[in-house]
């Protein structure tokens, strides 16, 4: 047999291991984020989240019955050494909307995965969310991570049709792979790769572009319309 015959794998003599996101702030049009403060932080996203308990369905923790407790499981998050947790918020304003992760972090492999991802019904379906997620990715790649992680139960519908219209291409189903609240948990999972972002990229800067909306703030092209032609693989049940 020939070293032919036992593909390996393109050689990548050139990669570095890029760092860790702790610490990082990130800032757009529309918003920013930044490293969650739990202390400062748990009261303003309790006021956005005790109303609407749902945003907590595919988490893996309860809604939190107070101020207190969504403070205890936002420290413990924070504490985690593969993970940053990010305050989501509108420019202009001090309190956040949200929060969401760079976690999984594996510098090593150049692998990274947006995660835990909490979006106040405020937040839900805006610019700024979006924003958000491209912020993430931009800084992901510009600082040599190769691939960046979507995953989310696979009854989840919502976050899958979201990992298809942010550009993550769909890589399968991970069956029984977990037990979340005592419940089975399949795991759709989908990845953006660094040269996937070399034209996804572009695709969410002309999608930001305030130009893209009109005057009643409607986007006149959609995201979705923009990364389409770029998805290696389509999620089957969209």
């Amino acid at each position: 047999m020939t070293a032919a015959d036992r593909p390996l794998g393109a050689p990548l003599p050139d990669f570095m291991p890029p760092p860790h996101p702790r610490g990082v702030t990130l800032s757009g049009h529309y918003g920013w984020l930044r490293p969650l403060r739990t202390a400062d932080d748990a009261g303003p996203l309790f006021a956005h989240f005790k109303d609407s308990p749902w945003v907590f369905d595919y988490l893996g923790e309860a809604p939190p019955a107070d101020v207190e407790t969504l403070q205890s499981l936002l420290a413990a998050w924070a504490a985690r050494a593969d993970c940053e947790i990010f305050a989501i918020g509108a420019a202009g304003s001090i309190d956040p909307l949200g929060y969401a992760c760079l976690m999984s972090v594996v510098p090593a492999a150049g692998d990274i995965e947006i995660g835990n991802v909490n979006l106040s019904p405020t937040l839900q379906r805006t610019p700024l969310a979006t924003q958000a997620f491209g912020l993430m990715l931009a800084w992901a790649f510009e600082v040599g991570y190769r691939r960046v992680v979507w995953k989310c139960n696979a009854l989840n519908a919502p976050s899958r049709r979201a990992a298809q219209r942010l550009g993550f291409s769909y890589e399968g189903v991970f069956r029984n792979h977990l037990i979340v609240k005592g419940r089975n948990r399949d795991t759709a999972w989908f990845a953006m790769t660094d040269s996937d972002w070399l034209v996804t990229g572009p695709a969410y800067a002309a999608w930001l572009d305030p130009r893209n909306f009109d005057d009643q703030g409607l986007q006149r092209t959609a995201l979705g319309t923009l990364t389409a032609p770029h998805l290696v693989n389509r999620d089957p049940t969209l």
